[in-house]
C-alpha cells in the first residue's frame, strides 16, 4: 500500500532493512447433484464431490541499498479439485491452478530482485507488506523486476477481487479470465517487467517464459519464438476521499500451440476427432485486450468490473479457457456494523468462447480443461458471494457460495451450487 507523498516537514518513515511474514489457507468445497444430458473426459462429474486444498507461504524481503530489493517466496501447496480440476472454465478454487495432486509439495514461488531508478526528490511512503519493505520510494520511478514471480503480482490489479485468499476465489474473477496469463501448473513464471511509475498514472512491459505444453510444469527456451509480452497503462484519481481506478491490458502470447481452424481441418481430412495438439507450431500467436476498473463510493463501499477478449483462434494453453469476459460487483467493508476488518461482497462473471472455440468443443475437441465430448453452447455464468470475518487478530474465516449456470459452456450440463469454508491466517503484517 502507497501512503501520501511526504512534504518537505514530514520525516520519512524508517527503511526496513528486511521483513518476514508467512500465510496459510485452507478452502474446503462441495458441490452436490447436477442433471447432465451426458459427460466427457474433461467433464465436471455431476454427482457429489467434497475436496480441499492447503497453501502457505513465507515471504521474505531484504534491502540490499535504499532502492534495491530482493524478494523469495518459499510455498508448500496441496489438496485436490473437483474432477482433478477440470470442468468448468472459471474454476471455483483460485488456490488449485490447475494442480490435480493432494499431497503437498514445497516449491519456490517467488524469487525476484527489485531496483527504483528515481526521478526529483520526492519520495512517497510504503508500509511493509507482503512482497514489500517498509520505507519511501521514489514519486516518479522506473522499476524493472527480474526473476521468477508470477505476472499477475504486476498486472490487472484490482482493490476488490486479486487474491483468493481473502477475496473471490474464482479463477476469472480473481483475475481477467481471458488473459490466458504465462505460468507453470503453480501459476508462476521467469521473466521481467518495467514500471514507469507517477503519482497519478503508471505503464508497464513484461516479458515471460511460456511452459513447453499446455498446463506444464517446464518452460519453453526459445525465447526469441515463444513468450509472452504483456502492456498495461493504468489511471489514478480521487473523487472527494473515494479512490479509483482503471487498468489497460494488452498481451501478445507466442506459444508451441495450435490453431483450432487447422484442428478442425486436420479431422475433416482424416475422418477423426478433432485434437489441438496435433496442430502445434512453435511461435503461435494469440493476443488479446482486458480492462480492469475498481472505484470506492462511499466509506468502505466499493464496485468493480472487468472486460476482457482475446482472439479466441488459438488454444488454451496456460490459464483458462475463456475467449470473452465480463464481470461485475460491489464489495462492502464490515465497520459499518462495527466489524473493521470483515468483508461482504458479491459479483457476477460471465465468460464465453469464440465460434470456432465453440465448434471445435461440440465436434468432440479437448482443451487441457473442459471437453465434454460435445456442445450445446452457452455462455458460462458464475455467480459468488462471500462474507469473510476476521476471528481474530491474522485469522479470518470466509463463507463462500457459488452458482454455476452451463458449466464449461455447455447448456446441456447444470446448473449446480457450490459452497465453500476458507480458513486464513497471516503473521507479520501491522
Amino acid at each position: 500500500m502507497f501512503l501520501p507523498v511526504l512534504s518537505a516537514q514530514e520525516a520519512a518513515p524508517e527503511d526496513e532493512r528486511w521483513n518476514l511474514l508467512w500465510q496459510a489457507t485452507s478452502i474446503g468445497q462441495a458441490h452436490g447433484s447436477f442433471d447432465a444430458a451426458y459427460s466427457g473426459p474433461l467433464s465436471l462429474v455431476n454427482h457429489p464431490e467434497k475436496e480441499a486444498s492447503l497453501t502457505t507461504t513465507l515471504f521474505l524481503g531484504l534491502r540490499l541499498d535504499r532502492d534495491t530489493q530482493i524478494y523469495i517466496d518459499p510455498e508448500i501447496a496441496g489438496g485436490r479439485g473437483f474432477s482433478g480440476v477440470t470442468g468448468m472454465a472459471n474454476a471455483p478454487n483460485g488456490e488449485l491452478p490447475r494442480v490435480a495432486s493432494a499431497t503437498p509439495k514445497p516449491y519456490l514461488a517467488r524469487a525476484y530482485i527489485q531496483r527504483d531508478f528515481g526521478f526529483g526528490a520526492a519520495r512517497e511512503a510504503v508500509e511493509g507488506d507482503e512482497n514489500q519493505l517498509a520505507g519511501t520510494r521514489p514519486v516518479v520511478r522506473y522499476t524493472i523486476y527480474a526473476g521468477r514471480f508470477t505476472v499477475t503480482d504486476f498486472f490487472d490489479d484490482n482493490r476488490y477481487t486479486h487474491d483468493p485468499r481473502t477475496q473471490f476465489m474464482g479463477w476469472a474473477v480473481m483475475y481477467n479470465g481471458a488473459w490466458d496469463y504465462p505460468a507453470d501448473t503453480r501459476g508462476y513464471t521467469w521473466g521481467w517487467v518495467h514500471e514507469l511509475h507517477t503519482k497519478n498514472w503508471s505503464a508497464r512491459f513484461g516479458q515471460a517464459a511460456e511452459p513447453k505444453v499446455a498446463n506444464g510444469i517446464s518452460f519453453d527456451r526459445r525465447l526469441f519464438r515463444d513468450r509472452a509480452d504483456m502492456f498495461e497503462g493504468e489511471r489514478r484519481w480521487s473523487v472527494g476521499e473515494h479512490a479509483g481506478a482503471v487498468r489497460l491490458l494488452g498481451f501478445l502470447l507466442h506459444t508451441d500451440s495450435g490453431r483450432y481452424a487447422d484442428a478442425l481441418a486436420l479431422a475433416d481430412a482424416t475422418g477423426t476427432t478433432p485434437d489441438i495438439t496435433a496442430v502445434r507450431h512453435a511461435g503461435t500467436l494469440k493476443y488479446g485486450t482486458g480492462v480492469s476498473f475498481d472505484q470506492e463510493i462511499a466509506r468502505d463501499v466499493g464496485v468493480f468490473a472487468r472486460l476482457g477478449w482475446n482472439d479466441g483462434k488459438t488454444a488454451s494453453f496456460a490459464f483458462t479457457a475463456v475467449d470473452r469476459l465480463a464481470t461485475g460487483g460491489v464489495s462492502v467493508g464490515g465497520s459499518r456494523w462495527r466489524r473493521k476488518q470483515d468483508t461482504v461482497a458479491s459479483e457476477l462473471t460471465v465468460a464465453g468462447l469464440s465460434g470456432v472455440h465453440a465448434m471445435y468443443l461440440a465436434r468432440g475437441g479437448l482443451d487441457f480443461l473442459i471437453g465434454d465430448g460435445a456442445l450445446r453452447y452457452g455462455p458460462e455464468c458464475v455467480w459468488e458471494s462471500y462474507y469473510s470475518a476476521n476471528v481474530f487478530r491474522g485469522f479470518f474465516a470466509s463463507f463462500d457460495v457459488q452458482h454455476v449456470n452451463n458449466p464449461a459452456y455447455n447448456r446441456a450440463r447444470g446448473p449446480l451450487w457450490i459452497g465453500s469454508i476458507r480458513l486464513h491466517m497471516e503473521y507479520g503484517k501491522k
